[in-house]
């Protein structure tokens, strides 16, 4: 490789992606997959403020 050219070469531009149009049954999908992640959000908020689940796991035994 003999060039004069040094460093990374540039990656190729992207060509901008055109809106789509959606029709009313898939702006209802994507409405009901944002309030099942927006619920999910919150479940795992109120998950972690509560801390691990009960049990100490196993317990081992003083015995030798």
């Amino acid at each position: 490789m003999s060039s004069k050219q040094g460093g990374k070469a540039k990656p190729l531009r992207q060509p901008k992606s055109e809106k789509k149009e959606y029709d009313e049954i898939d702006k209802a999908n994507i409405q009901k997959k944002k309030e099942e992640e927006k619920a999910l959000k919150e479940l795992k908020a109120k998950a972690q403020q509560k801390g691990s689940f009960g049990g100490s796991g196993l317990k081992k035994s003083g015995k030798k």
